[in-house]
């Protein structure tokens, strides 16, 4: 079942209710029972709130389906627009400050931490919101913002600001965004807590300066090279620097002193 077929369904509000606590607690360590996401997990309360106002909104009922999501909003700090479309097994971590566009487009066992946003950067009527693939995971703070495609399986690092599309199984960091780690590396298929790598992570400007000061070296070393293998003779005699000619003029007055005494 897509994600647009699972979210208007008859009975999807409730149906998968037990597949949406179990797939929290397969990616939450703190959680202890079934019933204490039930009643403790905003994110829970405000996917299920989501799934009605899109009911109400695609039955025609437009300002009762906004009403149902600022009542969302109010209780959960979770802000989703009832137009979005949303997969199974969605996660909000924490929850608070995360805000969902109108046309964003969400896939199965998608993860988002707090203060994430899925943004818009247009004007028009159409399609102005991310999608996102199965298991993209979204770290806390990040902006995703305009109408781009996360590919399955990304990996978006806490605070990155991602304004274009991110190919699957990558892992970008930083503001822009820019990929961290290559599509091969297993890694990315592996939990990412926040959505960024908890190791070295490697950052694209300093390895971009790391590879300019190589190229710097090695251009010294050349020049050093072609110095020495010129003959001694052709070298240009330097021009002395102002200290060194204080300095000759001072030790020949010196040396004049002294055959005089």
């Amino acid at each position: 079942m897509r994600a647009a077929d699972y979210t208007t369904a008859g009975d999807g509000v409730f149906k998968h209710l037990r597949e949406e606590i179990d797939g929290i607690m397969a990616r939450d360590p703190a959680a202890r029972s079934r019933l204490e996401v039930a009643l403790c997990y905003p994110g829970l309360h405000a996917i299920v709130l989501h799934r009605i106002a899109r009911r109400a909104r695609d039955a025609g009922w437009h300002t009762t389906a906004r009403l149902i999501s600022q009542i969302a909003r109010s209780l959960t700090g979770i802000e989703i627009h009832p137009g979005a479309t949303i997969g199974r097994r969605f996660f909000i971590d924490h929850g608070m400050g995360v805000v969902i566009g109108e046309t964003a487009e969400i896939g199965d066992d998608v993860m988002l931490y707090h203060g994430v946003t899925l943004g818009g950067t247009s004007l028009d009527t159409g399609k102005r919101h991310p999608t996102l693939g199965d298991g993209v995971i979204v770290g806390a703070g990040a902006k995703i913002l305009g109408a781009i495609t996360i590919g399955r399986g990304a990996r978006i690092g806490a605070n990155a600001v991602v304004v274009a599309d991110v190919p699957a199984d990558t892992a970008v960091v930083g503001i822009p965004a820019k990929p961290v780690i290559p599509r091969d590396r297993a890694e990315t298929r592996k939990f990412m807590p926040y959505g960024t790598p908890c190791g070295e992570i490697p950052d694209p400007v300093a390895r971009a300066l790391t590879g300019l000061l190589d190229q710097v070296t090695a251009l010294q070393a050349r020049v050093g090279e072609l110095e020495a293998d010129r003959p001694s003779a052709a070298l240009p005699r330097s021009t002395p620097t102002p200290l060194e000619t204080v300095a000759s003029h001072n030790g020949g007055m010196h040396e004049a002193q002294g055959e005089s005494r």
